[in-house]
C-alpha cells in the first residue's frame, strides 16, 4: 500500500468509526480543526518504530495543542499479530517514561485484530479498537483531563460504545467498509 492508500483508510476510519459511531466524543473537535497528526511509519523493525516514536513525543510537546493536539503513528505492516503489538505498547510506554513525559502523554493503541482480555476474537466489544492497520495515539494528558471534565459520565463511553457496537453488528461494521 501507498502512504495515500494508508492515510485514506485512516481517514476513512476516523471518519465513518470513531467519530460516525462517536466512539470517541473527543475526536471531531480536534480532526474537523485539523489538529490530529497522522504519520504513516515505514519501520522496518520495532527499533525503528521506537524511533519514530521518539521524534513524534518530542515533536508533540514542542508544538501548542492549537497546532497538534494529537498524534497517530500508523504502522501498516509490523505487526499483523496483535499479541506482538500488545507486548510492543510496553516498550512504547517506557519510551514515554524515557522522555519524562508520564502525566503528559499517553499511548492508546488501536489494532485490526485488537482483543480484549477475557474476550472471544469476534467479539463486537473488541472492534472499539479495531482500526485498519496497528495505530500508537499520543495523547496530550492535559487535553484528555479538559475533555473528559467537559463530557458529562465519560466514564460511561466504553459502554456506550459496546451498546453502540452491539446494535450495529457485524454486517454493520462491515457496511461502514472496515
Amino acid at each position: 500500500m501507498t502512504e495515500e492508500d494508508v492515510l485514506a483508510a485512516t481517514r476513512h476510519w476516523l471518519e465513518s468509526a470513531v467519530i460516525g459511531l462517536n466512539l470517541c466524543p473527543f475526536a471531531k473537535a480536534v480532526y474537523v480543526k485539523h489538529q490530529v497528526r497522522l504519520v504513516v511509519s515505514r519501520a522496518r523493525h520495532a527499533d525503528d518504530l521506537l524511533e519514530e516514536l521518539d521524534r513524534e513525543l518530542d515533536l508533540l510537546v514542542a508544538t501548542p495543542a492549537d497546532e497538534i493536539d494529537t498524534t497517530l503513528l500508523i504502522h501498516a505492516t509490523l505487526f499483523d499479530d496483535f499479541l506482538d503489538f500488545n507486548d510492543f505498547l510496553e516498550v512504547a510506554d517506557g519510551v514515554v517514561e524515557e522522555h519524562g513525559l508520564e502525566g503528559v502523554i499517553q499511548l492508546a493503541s488501536f489494532h485490526p485484530k485488537f482483543q480484549f482480555d477475557g474476550t472471544e476474537p469476534d467479539d463486537i466489544s473488541n472492534y472499539t479498537n479495531r482500526a485498519p492497520f496497528a495505530m500508537l495515539h499520543l495523547l496530550r494528558e492535559d487535553s484528555v483531563e479538559r475533555a473528559v471534565a467537559a463530557f458529562p459520565e465519560a466514564e460511561a463511553i466504553f459502554e456506550e460504545n459496546i451498546k453502540t457496537l452491539e446494535k450495529l453488528g457485524h454486517a454493520g461494521w462491515v457496511k461502514l467498509g472496515l
